[in-house]
């Protein structure tokens, strides 16, 4: 089972290690685009490794509505614990 606070953790992880983006910056109220500069292939990056934390197939409607790191925390979380 995976909280909040753990694929909130693992974003982080994903957003310094892949797209070298200073850990300082990121925030839940950060916008992926306009504060951390995450472009569309890396968001496509970005859900490839969600997918290996999920171990479910992501569906591109999920994450149509996404712009800050706390809509991508809450879209997982609601992918994660459907069932």
């Amino acid at each position: 089972m995976h909280t909040k606070e753990s694929i909130y953790a693992y974003l982080v992880s994903i957003f310094v290690d892949l797209f070298e983006v200073e850990a300082s910056a990121i925030c839940l109220e950060a916008r992926l685009y306009e504060d951390l500069d995450i472009d569309s292939i890396d968001a496509v990056d970005m859900v490839i490794k969600l997918k290996e934390l999920t171990g479910k197939k992501i569906q591109p409607e999920a994450f149509k509505n996404v712009r800050t790191v706390q809509n991508v925390v809450e879209a997982v979380y609601e992918l994660v614990n459907e069932d």
